[in-house]
C-alpha cells in the first residue's frame, strides 16, 4: 500500500537528492519536495525530528529516513515494485557493492570539488538552484551566500590537498564506473539502487566546465544522461591547469 504522506527534504543541486528524486519518480510515487538553504538545513532538519543533519531526508508516512542509500530500501520495503534491487542474490551483491563505492567512495568527490569552486566564486551557483523554492528569490539568495559556501566548504573539507586527491582520482574513477557499466552491475535496461547512487554524481561532476571533457565519450557520460536526464547547473573552469590530469579521456 502507498504511503499516506511522502516529504523528501533536500538541498539545491545536491546528487544524493537527486537520486533520491529519481528513485521516488522510478516507483511513481507522489512526493512534496522541500528545499532547504545549506547549513541552515541542519537546523531545520533537527527541528523537523530527523536524527542526522543530512539531506537527502524523507519522512514516509511518519518514518523519518536520512541517506540515499537507507531511502532506497524504505521505498522498497513501501513499495516492492519496481524494485530497486535484484532477487538474485549475486546479482544483488553486485549491485549493493557498486551502490556502497559510490556513496562512500564517489559521491563526495564531486561535493568537495563544487564547494572548493564557489567559495571562490559563486559563478554558476545559481544555475545549481535551477527551480529551487527556498524562500526568497534564488538571485537573492546567491547575492547572500557567501557565508554559505565558506562554511560548506568547511564542513565537507574542501581543502586543497583534498581536490586535488579527488582530481588525481577522477580517470581512475571514470574507469570504474565503465567496469560497472560493462559487468552489468549499472546501465542495465530497468536502473537499480547503484544506477541512482552513482548516474547523479556522473551528472555533478559534469555540470563543472572542467572536468566535463573527461567524461564526454565515454559509457559513463552515456549511462548518467539516461538515468538522469535532467540536472541543473553549470560552473564554469576555475580550477588550476596544474590540478587536472594529464589529458581529457580519450573519445
Amino acid at each position: 500500500m502507498r504511503p499516506v504522506t511522502v516529504r523528501l527534504f533536500v538541498i539545491p543541486g545536491s546528487h544524493p537528492a537527486m537520486g533520491a528524486r529519481l528513485m521516488l519518480e522510478h516507483k511513481g510515487i507522489p512526493y512534496k519536495r522541500v528545499d532547504l538553504i545549506p547549513v541552515a538545513s541542519k537546523g531545520i532538519l533537527r527541528a523537523a525530528g530527523f536524527p542526522g543533519v543530512k539531506v537527502p531526508a524523507l519522512n514516509l508516512d511518519g518514518q523519518k529516513i536520512q541517506g540515499s542509500r537507507d531511502i532506497a530500501r524504505a521505498l522498497d520495503g513501501a513499495q516492492p515494485e519496481p524494485t530497486l534491487f535484484p532477487s538474485d542474490p549475486d546479482q544483488r551483491q553486485a549491485v549493493e557493492e557498486a551502490e556502497r563505492w559510490g556513496d562512500e567512495v564517489f559521491q563526495p568527490a564531486p561535493r568537495r570539488i563544487i564547494w572548493w569552486l564557489l567559495k571562490r566564486s559563486r559563478a554558476g551557483m545559481e544555475s545549481l538552484m535551477e527551480g529551487a523554492r527556498v524562500g526568497v528569490p534564488v538571485s537573492m539568495a546567491v547575492k547572500t551566500a557567501a557565508p554559505i559556501a565558506a562554511l560548506s566548504a568547511r564542513f565537507n573539507e574542501s581543502t586543497d590537498d583534498n581536490v586535488r586527491a579527488d582530481l588525481a582520482a577522477l580517470l581512475g574513477w571514470i574507469d570504474h564506473v565503465d567496469a560497472l557499466i560493462a559487468d552489468g552491475a549499472i546501465g542495465g535496461s530497468e536502473p537499480n539502487a547503484a544506477d541512482f547512487q552513482i548516474a547523479p554524481s556522473v551528472r555533478l561532476f559534469m555540470t563543472m566546465e572542467d572536468l566535463r571533457p573527461y567524461f564526454e565519450g565515454r559509457p559513463a557520460a552515456e549511462f548518467a544522461r539516461r538515468v538522469c536526464p535532467d540536472y541543473p547547473g553549470s560552473i564554469p573552469a576555475a580550477l588550476p591547469a596544474d590540478w587536472l590530469p594529464a589529458a581529457p579521456a580519450a573519445v
